[in-house]
């Protein structure tokens, strides 16, 4: 469908072509060298971390992280059911246990003190997500963690700038999976990062990501012989992508003032217009929000969500919850009691946003959910 208002645009620009055309040009290393060594030095610099490796998605990363940290058949891994369903099943990728907390209402978050009623002599590890864009209770979870001795893998895969007290969301854990996927703050088309500050983890994930290959030469342009020291898989991201990385990354300053600004705009539209019926989370001053997603929680949502297709307006539902789903409901069996979780997923909708979006659209969005509430 063809709609008037998408959900998200790209922002690209001509660095981008350009960035891309050249790696094509130079003939070679288009799947490994010096370009992804250069974009993985530019996220972890900016992120504020010792390493980072990419990857081909950030699901790949995700799945790459809990490997690294040994995480296996008999553990338990805490995470939201208010995500992407690719943040529980990395765990099912390793034999382990999800295990499901619920979520705050401020940042829509994992609940610390849900977490602290999920550990068990099992649990090995927390994975928060930051939703939307917006830190989630990490410094929080970082003291559960050090507390009980547990792993601390942040998801920060829609929160890329994101930070709490000038600090960068993505160095608060052991570990901190990127995503770059086409709706993301920065993209490149697919893609997706692990950062960390352990020299152990980012040698593992090194090995992970490229069949367990030991060498430090580059494979397509060496004539020595690699040896093959651990099971890994084929995660690299390309030098393609990676050009475009370096470019999309150059801009992120500016992508977050645009997009800061106009989801000050619809707040301000709609607290005006519709206060009674549209709601937002009240977020912690020291919290810097990206807004990768501009979500509200609306009366009548999914009337809402028609009324706005049938006016050329594309909105989403995210999250519905991951225990919800036929397959961990049905397939796996899981029963779980997240009130706050399921209660938000009924009114959750989430709206247009990209650095593209024009103040008139956002004008005919507001009109329209004003319109549809009789106000």
């Amino acid at each position: 469908m063809s709609w008037k208002i998408p959900l998200f645009k790209i922002y690209w620009d001509e660095s981008d072509v350009e960035n891309i055309s050249n790696c094509i040009k130079s003939g070679m290393y288009w799947a490994e060298g010096p370009v992804i060594q250069e974009f993985e030095a530019l996220i972890a610099d900016y992120i504020g971390t010792k390493h980072c490796v990419t990857f081909n998605s950030g699901t790949s990363a995700q799945h790459a992280a809990l490997l690294a940290y040994g995480i296996k058949e008999g553990d338990e891994v805490i995470v939201p059911s208010f995500t992407f369903i690719s943040t529980a099943n990395s765990a099912l990728f390793v034999g382990t246990k999800p295990v499901f907390a619920d979520i705050e209402e401020e940042t829509f978050g994992l609940d610390p003190d849900s977490v602290l009623e999920n550990i068990s002599s099992k649990t090995r590890a927390i994975m928060p997500v930051h939703y939307g864009g917006c830190p989630c209770k990490i410094q929080e979870l970082r003291e559960v963690a050090d507390d009980y001795g547990l792993i601390l893998i942040e998801d920060a895969a829609e929160a890329f700038g994101a930070e709490i007290n000038g600090k960068k969301i993505g160095s608060f854990g052991e570990a901190s999976m990127l995503s770059f996927c086409q709706n993301k703050v920065i993209t490149t088309g697919e893609g997706g990062a692990l950062v960390t500050n352990s020299e152990e983890i980012y040698q593992k994930l090194k090995l992970l990501r490229s069949h367990g290959r030991a060498d430090n030469t580059q494979y397509f342009s060496s004539t020595q012989t690699s040896d093959y020291i651990a099971l890994g898989y084929n995660f690299r991201m390309s030098s393609l992508t990676a050009a475009l990385g370096i470019s999309q990354i150059q801009k992120t300053a500016e992508i977050i003032k645009l997009r800061r600004e106009r989801a000050s705009y619809f707040i301000s539209r709609l607290k005006k217009e519709v206060e009674n019926n549209v709601h937002f989370s009240e977020i912690p001053k020291s919290y810097f929000n990206v807004y990768q997603l501009f979500t509200i929680l609306a009366d009548k949502r999914d009337e809402l969500k028609d009324y706005l297709a049938g006016r050329g307006i594309m909105t989403k539902i995210y999250f519905s919850p991951v225990h919800l789903t036929y397959f961990y409901k049905n397939i796996l069996g899981y029963e779980c009691k997240l009130p706050v979780t399921e209660n938000l997923a009924r009114s959750a909708l989430t709206l247009p946003m990209h650095p593209c979006l024009t103040f008139d659209e956002i004008d005919y969005i507001s009109n329209e959910i004003k319109n549809f509430y009789g106000d």
